[in-house]
């Protein structure tokens, strides 16, 4: 399926506020309106009636067109009060958009709620993802809304992973669908990456296949400097967590690791192995890899070779997991055969049925310094 897609390509009035608004001096018609509002009161109103600060409600008011009347506003403020938006997600959504204040309710916005509710988002869920991404309401018509679920839940193969998607990260649906296209294309023919490989990662993380068609050829290119043919069953793994890591972040890291012994040959031999590790800051990796060098005692290069502690938490993981060996040894009852890293490894369960429990009696500190 996924190869065929591809191929075929209720608030009260304000009337303090509203008067407030347009000022004595301006001329103002028996609806209210006036044809030249001051700016002063526009920051005002949004002040008293959306709670902006003043510096945020003056930027606010640059971005707004000329505004004759608060009726709109105070429609599109009842309304997304009735959805179950204010205060701060509000205005979080207005910082964005401004111009949603000038929307008809009925015909901008409430439709939109209608259909996100029509495709199965819950009163709770569809806040949440109005209030993340807001982005999902501002499509100037609610038929480009629709067009863009319909095509995603086709591309994702069902509702349901549409659905979990949007609740995760809505903001792919602003992507230009001529580009998933050429991108899915692109890891398919040119990468020779198998179409249910690429699905996986598509139903999963959207946002990788949604960038512009070079800088994923720029990813790509990256992606081959270390060294890992395109044909492995790493590689669009590897494609994935460098799109997470800037080329600025993934040179301070080979720099990093160039202080620590290892030519940059070895750290692609790591990241060939482990990629995730390149997720963590440079300052976090510095520290693990000193842990693990001076306190641990594991060579740089057996590092290297061995990545997988470098992904795992250094206080929540490694700490105290190492606590637990440096007692162990001392009382003279360290009897592990495995390698450090897959002691640092173990699952929790495990780790506490072979290195923990058949001592807690003796040694009840064990629990205490994890």
């Amino acid at each position: 399926m996924l190869q065929s897609l591809v191929r075929r390509h209720a608030f009260l009035p304000s009337t303090q506020l509203h008067r407030v608004f347009f000022s004595t001096g301006a001329s103002v018609s028996a609806s209210g309106a006036t044809a030249s509002p001051d700016p002063h009161f526009l920051v005002e109103y949004l002040v008293d009636t959306f709670g902006f600060s003043a510096d945020n409600a003056s930027k606010v008011s640059k971005l707004l067109p000329r505004i004759q009347s608060t009726e709109k506003p105070d429609a599109v403020l009842g309304f997304f009060r009735s959805q179950g938006l204010d205060g701060a997600n509000l205005r979080r959504i207005l910082a964005w958009k401004p111009g949603l204040l000038c929307w008809d309710v009925e015909t901008n916005l409430a439709p939109k709620f209608k259909i996100l509710r029509e495709m199965g988002l819950s009163e709770s869920d569809i806040i949440n993802v109005v209030r993340m991404h807001p982005m999902v309401i501002g499509f100037k018509s609610h038929n480009t809304l629709l067009l863009k679920l319909k095509t995603w839940e086709s591309l994702f193969g069902s509702r349901e992973i549409l659905l979990k998607n949007l609740r995760r990260s809505g903001w792919f649906l602003c992507s230009n669908f001529e580009n998933v296209v050429r991108n899915m294309n692109f890891l398919q023919d040119e990468c020779g990456i198998p179409e249910d490989r690429v699905s996986f990662v598509i139903k999963n993380h959207p946002s990788f296949i949604v960038p512009n068609p070079d800088a994923l050829r720029a990813l790509v290119d990256r992606a081959d400097g270390i060294g890992i043919p395109r044909g492995s069953g790493m590689y669009l793994w590897i494609l994935f967590v460098l799109h997470g890591v800037s080329k600025e972040k993934f040179e301070a890291q080979v720099k990093l690791m160039n202080s620590f012994g290892l030519s940059n040959s070895d750290f692609n031999t790591a990241v060939q192995k482990h990629p995730t590790f390149l997720w963590s800051s440079t300052e976090a990796l510095r520290r693990k890899m000193e842990f693990l060098i001076k306190d641990v005692g594991i060579a740089p290069l057996d590092i290297a070779y061995h990545p997988s502690p470098l992904g795992l938490s250094l206080e929540k993981r490694l700490i105290p997991r190492f606590r637990v060996m440096e007692i162990l040894k001392s009382e003279g009852l360290w009897e592990s055969t495995n390698k450090l890293h897959r002691f640092f490894l173990l699952s929790g369960p495990i780790f506490l049925q072979k290195y923990v429990l058949p001592y807690q009696d003796k040694l009840p500190k064990l629990l205490e310094v994890l």
